[in-house]
This record gives structure tokens, sequence and C-alpha cells, in this order.
């Protein structure tokens, strides 16, 4: 498919609730850098660290079982779901890094046909990868010490989540192209909708039906099913950034993509694989060190998710003024989210320094 040199004409574009005839003008760049840095920050920490909370979410009730085992087997099976969610974060960067350059440069075309081209992408990459560590789990599983009743639990619980890895992946990168519009609160709202289904069926599924800790892991792939559907309506439906897939210009893109996407994913990956190595060193001390790591680790997920997130969000912002060549503000951008991620760490440090009694003592209640 031919790029536009420029909107496409008589183009109809959803805006809020309504359409109009005409292509929007980008909206990073024009306005305050730092307005744009804040918002797309904020709104993409509270859908990013939603993901988070949906597992600090299911932590917290199981916790609630009194059984130390089966804390300690979402433990070892969280290493493994925090390795597949970064890789979820390096594809949805790239996605950002291909179609916010595109809207910046007013090509809507070239918007929609890399847009489709990145949903696909992203889906068959998270296919291949949920299939391999779906049958590799158990063996990793027992490499990060899991043994016994603590294995059988950890491996029941990711049967369930893995094979919804997909719709996550999806998900994440229908956040990016919605980002990458500038519409933070659809973006936000994508993984947002994740901690609210999982926060409302965990207490029915865990204790109302009794399904312990298949009924979190099943509590969670609802909620990664909402999300897929959220994602899509607003690309598709809202803002009508999903053309029709074609081979030839898709294998093209998935090179550009994965240009992008190897080092992204490569560079998010370094800390779950940091977090799977500390739950191995811990494991020799038992379930109840696992245990405790882990709502340490939801806990410090959740409050540095700003961090995760400000990766995602300044790319549009980075892009879209790109695509317009006004590097000016490119360079504007990037200093000042050298600045935000200074600010946003200290304030999360010294939350948790305030709060690390209360954390201690709410984590120790199972």
């Amino acid at each position: 498919m031919a790029d536009s040199a420029g909107p496409e004409p008589g183009a109809v574009v959803a805006v809020g609730n309504g359409a109009r005839r005409g292509a929007d003008k980008p909206k990073f760049v024009t306005g305050s850098i730092r307005r744009h840095i804040l918002v797309m920050t904020a709104a993409g920490a509270a859908g990013l660290m939603a993901i988070f909370a949906g597992d600090l979410a299911n932590m917290w009730f199981l916790s609630l079982l009194g059984d130390e085992a089966v804390v300690a087997a979402v433990g070892y099976a969280s290493s493994i779901l925090f390795f597949t969610i970064s890789i979820g974060i390096g594809l949805s960067i790239a996605a950002t890094a291909l179609v916010s350059p595109a809207l910046g440069a007013g090509h809507r075309v070239r918007a929609r046909r890399l847009s489709v081209n990145v949903h696909l992408a992203s889906f068959a990459a998270s296919l291949v990868l949920g299939l391999g560590v779906w049958v590799v789990a158990p063996w990793i599983l027992a490499k990060l010490g899991a043994s016994g009743r603590t294995l059988m639990l950890a491996t029941a619980y990711l049967n369930i989540l893995l094979p919804t890895l997909p719709l996550l992946a999806v998900a994440m990168t229908s956040a990016a192209v919605l980002r990458s519009v500038g519409d933070a609160r659809r973006g936000m709202n994508v993984t947002l909708i994740i901690a609210i289904v999982n926060t409302l069926l965990d207490p029915v599924l865990i204790f109302g039906l009794g399904l312990g800790i298949e009924g979190a892991a099943i509590a969670s792939a609802v909620a990664r099913l909402a999300a897929f559907g959220v994602g899509l309506h607003g690309v598709v439906v809202v803002h009508r950034l999903m053309g029709r897939p074609k081979l030839r210009p898709f294998l093209g893109d998935v090179s550009a993509m994965l240009a992008i996407a190897v080092p992204a994913v490569l560079t998010n990956i370094a800390t779950p694989v940091a977090n799977a190595y500390v739950t191995a060193a811990i494991a020799p001390s038992g379930d109840a060190a696992v245990a405790a790591w882990a709502i340490i680790g939801r806990v410090t997920a959740v409050a540095f998710g700003g961090i995760y997130a400000l990766s995602g969000s300044v790319g549009p912002i980075i892009g879209q003024n790109f695509g317009a060549r006004d590097f000016a503000r490119v360079r504007e951008t990037l200093t000042e989210a050298l600045f935000v991620t200074a600010a946003f760490t200290a304030v999360a440090w010294a939350l948790l320094w305030v709060a690390a009694g209360l954390t201690v003592i709410t984590g120790a209640d199972y």
C-alpha cells in the first residue's frame, strides 16, 4: 500500500464521542512539552500499574487463605509472567516508534497500515512466546526452586494464564497506538480495566466458588480478555486506525518493527531476569521467604510503574515531533523526560520509605 503524502482527503476521524471531516493536527507538535509528558506519563503509569495492581490483588486475596505455599507459588509464577509482560512492553514501544512519526507527518494511511501490522506482529510473537514458555514452564519453575505442592500450584496458575498472553500483547499494542494518537485516557483504560476486573472477580472465584489459586488465574485471564476488547474498540471504532492486512506490506513493516523491538525487548527483560535470579537465590530459604519476596516485588512494581510507563509514554511525543521534523522539540522532550524520571523516582522512594513498616505488617498477614 502506497504511503500518503499527507492526511487523507475527506477522511473521517473520530474525536471524543463523535467524528468530524478532515484529519486532526498531531496533538504533540504544539503546546507545552512538559505538560504533554506529565499527562501521558500519568495516564500510562495508571494503566501499566493497573496490570501490576491486578497481580497484587491476586496476591492479597490469596494471602487471606493463610497458605504460604499458594503465595509462594504465585511468586514463582510471577517471575515468568513478569518476563512475558516485559516483552509485551518492548513490542508496544516498537509500535509507538512506528505509528507516531507517521501521524506526526500527517500520513494517516501509513499509520493505519502500520497499526494493523504491529497488532498482527505482536499477536504472532506473543503466541509463539506463550507456547514456548508454556512447554518449559515446569522446568523453569523447578530451576527457580519450586518443588512439591508449590511447583504444582505454580504450574496450574501458569497453565491458565500463559494461553492469554496474545490477548495481553494485543491490548498493550492497542494502548500504544492510542497513546501515539494522543488519546491518553483510552490508552490508560485498556490496562486499567485489568485491575478493575481482577479486583471484582478475585473474591468471587477464590472464595465464593472455592477455586483458590486457579480462581485467581481465571480472574486475570478474563481481565486480559476485557483489555483486549477495550483496546481494539478504541483503535478500530473510535480512531479508525486499523487498515486491511496485506502480506507484502506486513513483511516489510515487521522488519522495521523488529529493528526497534529487539533492543527494546532486551532492555525490558533485564529486570525480570534479575528478579528470577533473586527468586532462585531466595528459594533455599523456603516458601515463606519466597512469599515475602513475592509481596515485595508486587509492591515495588506498582510503586515504580511510572518509570516503566515513561518509556512508552514519551515515545509518542518524540515520534510525532520527529515525524514533523521539529528536532528542537525532540531534544526538549528528552530533557524534560529525564527531569520527570528523577522527580518521580524521588517521590516513589520517599513514599516507600515512609510506608515500609505498614507494607511489612500488611504483607505478613498471610
